[in-house]
């Protein structure tokens, strides 16, 4: 055999197992869908209407799936043994019941979005969530957000999501918006609840029942709650009895009850423990505003981005909105990691959260809710060292935990919670926050002196807690030094009076003065060590 056949016969063999252009091609068109496919050797698809399967064994290299055109009810499942890349060029995607793009990946998968489209694929119900998965992006492994075109995701339907993955998700380069607005499905009864009713009047009955469940020992009851209010509670392991005591604090509103029943509205709070129920009850124990501490579970919540394990953005524009309790916006079961980019996301429940670190290392980020923490880091377990009899209440506590929930590094973070007390704009819990460049502006109530802070030691850039600023929507906060240099300004778009704020910014020096002006506030201090507190 001459040289030449040897080459060609080879050559042969690299183009029919080497990539194509597209290995298949997918255009959406109304009811029905036209497939191209190039690459057939251990890879399958069917077609219903415009509702397309592919099934892959194929592994000689990455298949590549280009898919475009327009459809008001159809969807792509992609099943794949090997890495895989989907390209989006021009879609417009509508699915009726579940993901309209579903990855059912063992590998890496790219979604990438052709330079200079825009794309949207929108869900408007999850009912059926066993045959279809309840968020417009659903995948069982790895995926990677690039390219230089837009996605758009929309997620209208009732505990629809925006991007769900079992495993890491990664977003750079492109410009990904994710809206989310239908309601959750329902809410989960939790073992501990929350501090609910309002604390009753000692003219007329005392502390109210103590019982509803609690410790073998007794446990606590509903503080504030009358003695036929549903704010009971107490521990979910007890057997200590229930005496009606009736009567409370109302005009003040207080504490209602540790683990509140089955039935009651005010549920949830810290991971596996509770909160606070609503401040300022009247006697009827009904909540009467103020602060409200309970934290709701719900079966799916229409989140936006949601990791089962790390959410890494590293460039591009991301932004993300959700409109419904229980919705947070970006959520990485263990961790966010935000390295560059701009970021910016409104949520009604927590706008950042993991149950792990949570990074800032140059992205530039406007994180905001408008009823919980804006970014909340649950590193700690609450039960590890946490509130009066469990070993003490403060984020930042350093004896609690050493190891910090909260890294930012450089970038800016501009965090704020309008909840009121006691959400906080930067929230670690029992953790403290590690400060080393970027600048930092939070809002947010916090409990009282005691938000999550950074020590002297975590503070590597000096920062300073300043107690009391009284911020007004849309008007200028302005950050400058003892020779009046303007170091920042910023709006923000809400009010709060009295709110707890963290501030750095890199040309803050201990020894220095600096002031802070709103509206309705100005205050001029010095920084006189790593971590300052100015009341």
């Amino acid at each position: 055999m001459s040289n030449r056949i040897i080459i060609a016969w080879a050559l042969s063999l690299l183009t029919g197992s080497m990539c194509h252009a597209e290995d298949i091609t997918i255009h959406f068109d109304g009811s029905k869908a036209k497939v191209e496919q190039q690459v057939k050797d251990s890879v399958t698809v069917e077609m219903n209407g415009a509702h397309v399967s592919i099934e892959s064994a194929f592994q000689a290299h990455k298949l590549t799936v280009s898919v475009s055109g327009k459809s008001d009810d159809g969807g792509l499942i992609l099943k794949t043994d090997g890495k895989a890349k989907v390209i989006l060029n021009k879609l417009d995607l509508t699915s009726q019941e579940g993901a309209p793009l579903w990855l059912k990946n063992k590998k890496k998968v790219e979604i990438e979005a052709a330079n200079g489209t825009e794309n949207t694929l929108t869900l408007t119900a999850c009912n059926d969530t066993v045959n279809n998965k309840s968020a417009v992006i659903w995948a069982k492994d790895k995926i990677l957000f690039s390219g230089k075109g837009t996605l758009n995701i929309v997620a209208t339907g009732d505990g629809c999501r925006g991007i769900k993955c079992k495993d890491n998700i990664t977003i750079e380069d492109l410009t990904i918006n994710v809206t989310t607005s239908g309601n959750h499905l329902g809410e989960k009864p939790l073992s501990f609840g929350g501090f609910g009713g309002g604390m009753p009047n000692f003219g007329e009955g005392g502390f109210p029942d103590f019982g509803g469940g609690g410790f073998p020992m007794g446990g606590f009851g509903g503080f504030g709650a009358p003695a036929d209010s549903t704010r009971q509670g107490g521990f979910p392991m007890g057997n200590f009895p229930r005496p009606d005591f009736g009567g409370g604090f109302p005009p003040m509103g207080g504490f209602g009850g540790f683990g509140a029943p089955a039935d009651s509205t005010r549920q949830g709070g810290f991971p596996g423990f509770g909160g606070f129920g609503g401040f300022g009850a009247g006697e009827d124990g009904e909540e009467g505003g103020g602060m409200d501490f309970g934290k709701h579970k719900y079966v799916s919540p229409a989140k936006g981005i949601v990791s089962k394990n790390i959410v890494t953005i590293n460039s591009g524009h991301v932004t993300v909105t959700t409109n419904t309790p229980g919705a947070e916006g970006i959520e990485g079961k263990n961790g966010v990691i935000l390295n560059g980019g701009d970021v910016n996301v409104t949520a009604i429940d927590d706008a950042i959260n993991a149950n792990a670190v949570i990074e800032f290392n140059g992205a530039n980020v406007v994180a905001r809710s408008t009823t919980n923490d804006a970014v909340d880091a649950n590193l700690v377990d609450f039960f590890a060292g946490g509130f009066g009899g469990f070993g003490g209440f403060g984020g930042g506590n350093n004896e609690q935990n050493n190891d910090p929930a909260i890294i930012i590094t450089g970038g800016t973070v501009y965090a704020w919670s309008q909840r009121g007390m006691p959400e906080e704009g930067l929230d670690c819990d029992f953790s403290p926050i590690e400060v080393s460049g970027g600048k930092i502006f939070s809002v947010g109530a916090g409990m009282g002196e005691m938000p999550s802070v950074p020590t002297n030691d975590t503070a590597k850039q000096p920062t300073a807690l300043l107690l009391g600023i009284n911020i007004v929507k849309d008007e200028p906060v302005l950050i400058c030094d003892a020779n009046g240099t303007l170091l920042d300004t910023l709006t923000i778009p809400f009010s709060l009076k009295r709110s707890s704020s963290l501030i750095t910014t890199p040309q803050f020096k201990v020894g220095n003065t600096y002031t802070v002006k709103t509206q309705d506030y100005e205050k001029t201090f010095t920084l006189s060590e790593n971590f300052t507190v100015v009341r």
